[in-house]
């Protein structure tokens, strides 16, 4: 019982950093189900507002600009930071 216990945490550790490994998202070329997917706490609603700002304003020149976009916040912001860039 100790070994499957030990191989199940193995598991989910080996899961966890796969997850982690996926590549960021751009949100300067995301599609909003893109963005709602990808950013925890955003759901289709706010992804729809960060294209529409971003079709409005420009490209973000920052992951930092999304405070810019009404209903995303710095705690949205700082839970996703490491999985997005602002691409060109």
């Amino acid at each position: 019982m100790k070994l499957l216990t030990t191989m199940f945490a193995g598991l989910l550790l080996a899961l966890s950093v796969a997850v982690r490994a996926e590549e960021p998202v751009d949100i300067n070329a995301a599609t909003a189900e893109m963005l709602a997917e990808a950013i925890d706490g955003v759901g289709m609603r706010k992804a729809e507002a960060i294209v529409r700002y971003r079709e409005q304003h420009g490209p973000f020149a920052s992951v930092d600009d999304l405070v810019e976009v009404s209903g995303i916040g710095q705690k949205t912001l700082e839970r996703n930071k490491e999985n997005l860039i602002a691409g060109p």
